[in-house]
């Protein structure tokens, strides 16, 4: 009889357990799901409509490419927590249509911290670039350390590493913002001896955390005091002068 109480109390248990793992589970799906902040339809419109940019929607991710397929140089982008990846598809298209091939990735339930995939994972959409540089805004710019001993290069976009870089030969291109109010310019400060002695460190005046995206405002952050075309155009610049360097 004993037994038989221990066992049922055993059974129990062990369903309730995997009751709430289901649970937790299903709840860290739903989340990821809610409030994904969608791309604005004219800055994606003005890339799909670029002549001079072919956009694949690949396994890899999001492939932005020269259309005259003349391209040395790649760079891994991994989109911010919640947001759309086609987001940061206006904002990185200047680069592109100086010669840089992007992949805007898909993380794992839309947060870059779940998607363990390796840099070659993205990197073969275009296999015949040699030099890739790997990069992210926000959430994504923290994966990006995490790949960065993979890559010949590291971009951050308001962003800034949890691992220390600051030994490895990176070339590296910080870009933050003078009003981002999540990675703010005390928290790019902070962090500043995790990266290499000679990394470029960039800060926007009137930028915001959401300049580095087209997806809208976004909680907690500033107020932009910088337009969306002046954002891009400098964007734009600071990425050709650091690829430059790379080739």
């Amino acid at each position: 009889m004993q037994k038989k109480r221990g066992r049922r109390v055993l059974k129990w248990f062990l369903w309730s357990l995997v009751a709430l793992m289901v649970l937790g589970v299903g709840g860290i799906v739903a989340w990821s799901q809610i409030g994904v902040m969608g791309a604005e339809p004219g800055p994606l419109a003005s890339v799909e409509e670029n002549p001079a940019i072919t956009v694949t929607d690949a396994e890899q991710g999001i492939v932005l490419a020269p259309a005259d397929g003349a391209s040395e140089i790649g760079l891994v982008f991994v989109p911010g927590a919640k947001v759309d990846p086609s987001a940061y598809a206006a904002i990185l298209q200047g680069v592109v249509e100086d010669g840089v091939t992007v992949v805007i990735t898909r993380p794992w339930l839309n947060l870059a911290f779940f998607d363990l995939r390796g840099l070659d994972s993205f990197t073969s959409a275009a296999p015949d670039i040699d030099t890739w540089a790997v990069g992210g805004h926000s959430l994504g710019g923290v994966r990006a350390c995490r790949l960065a001993a993979d890559a010949d290069a590291l971009v951050l976009f308001g962003s800034y590493c949890s691992n220390d870089v600051s030994d490895s030969s990176l070339a590296v291109l910080s870009i933050s913002g003078s009003e981002d109010g999540l990675s703010t310019p005390e928290k790019i400060d902070g962090a500043r001896d995790l990266l290499p002695a000679d990394a470029e460190m960039i800060q926007i005046d009137g930028a915001s955390h959401a300049s580095f995206g087209d997806y809208g405002p976004q909680a907690g952050d500033g107020t932009p005091a910088i337009s969306d075309e002046e954002m891009h155009e400098q964007v734009t610049a600071l990425l050709d002068e650091f690829f430059a360097t790379l080739r």
